[in-house]
């Protein structure tokens, strides 16, 4: 019989630890310790907790050596691939050689260390060292990473500071053009699955301003075009929802946002125009707005008219504050991704 006294504060922490701790092995370790500390048999333990009086006995020795601490300890035997013995160098491979699927790793692992493994291993290998099935992203050809970083650093974060003072408004504003016409997405089905398409192409316009800290957005639409004089009507309501506080927009380079009347009417409105480096959607807040309004509303949707359409649209762009503040909280953060520190990879040859 192994004899262990226990304090008062060693039986509270153990009571604590075996229903608090994350992993269910060290629970039943907590429970068969604890149950020892209020005097009961081992047999009885061992039939509370359905281990046998050996495991009883290595948990109550573990406890005598250690404390809770050690009972804490989970030593698995898990044997070591012989893949890992080469995991540096194929890391390194992979790093500047990223496959494009299971089978090209597989056939590449075999030729650098001439070891023979299924997909589900090799799956299995290069995930434990951090690699995972992402898509590949896209820098516009013309993009300057140089420029983009400067003007966040000099222009956009100071006034992104302001704006979460609450002493200025910020806005990104850009248009999106959505077209009557099927927007094919992915769906978990038997058989593959058709949407019909809806007659004609009608197109409807939203030019939208949104709020960089709360995501309200404020908009003017059309069925024709976005124009310089939509910009203006946008300054306008603008400036009469905020009459006092001093707001920015944050502008891409379409030309109907830099002429000479939407200069002139932003002057007259005290709002200044902050305008991105050419090829900068990466730093446009809204565009990521418009990403999940489509994956919201249209993505292998029918509508059987432009009416449904429209107000599908209108519908989801008027509670991006409310209704879809929790999602959209976590997708449109202040952190922009930018090109200086992006990895330009070739694949490798079929």
């Amino acid at each position: 019989m192994i004899k262990i006294e226990f304090t008062e504060k060693e039986k509270s922490a153990l009571h604590y630890e075996r229903f608090h701790h994350p992993h269910p092995r060290v629970q039943q370790k907590m429970e068969a310790v604890w149950l020892k500390s209020q005097e009961l048999p081992h047999n009885e333990i061992c039939r509370l907790t359905c281990i046998s009086k050996p495991t009883l006995c290595q948990y109550l020795k573990c406890y005598q050596e250690g404390g809770i601490e050690k009972l804490k300890t989970i030593n698995y035997y898990q044997p070591e691939s012989d893949l890992a013995a080469h995991q540096t160098t194929l890391e390194a491979f992979f790093l500047d050689h990223p496959p494009a699927s299971i089978k090209e790793a597989m056939g590449k692992i075999q030729e650098l260390t001439g070891i023979s493994r299924s997909e589900t291993q090799v799956r299995r290998f290069i995930k434990s060292f951090g690699m995972k099935c992402r898509k590949i992203g896209m820098i516009p050809a013309k993009a300057d990473p140089e420029k983009q970083e400067q003007f966040k650093r000099e222009k956009l974060e100071p006034v992104l500071d302001e704006a979460k003072a609450e002493t200025r408004k910020v806005f990104s504003v850009d248009a999106a053009h959505f077209v009557l016409a099927p927007f094919l997405g992915f769906l978990w089905s038997f058989t593959r699955l058709f949407i019909q398409a809806p007659a004609g192409r009608k197109r409807f316009n939203v030019l939208g301003a949104l709020d960089v800290i709360t995501h309200e957005l404020i908009t003017v639409t059309n069925d024709a075009y976005i124009n310089s004089m939509c910009v203006c009507e946008l300054l306008h309501k603008l400036r009469e929802r905020f009459p006092e506080i001093p707001i920015t927009l944050i502008l891409d380079n379409a030309r109907y946002q830099k002429c000479l009347l939407v200069w002139e009417l932003a002057g007259l409105l005290n709002i200044e125009l902050l305008y991105l480096p050419s090829y900068s959607p990466n730093l446009q807040l809204i565009e990521r707005l418009w990403k999940f309004l489509k994956k919201k509303c249209l993505y292998s949707k029918y509508y059987a008219n432009f009416g449904a359409f429209k107000s599908a649209i209108t519908d989801c762009l008027s509670h991006t504050h409310d209704l879809y503040k929790g999602e959209l909280d976590s997708l449109l953060t202040l952190r922009f991704q930018t090109f200086n520190d992006v990895k330009k990879v070739k694949l490798m040859p079929l």
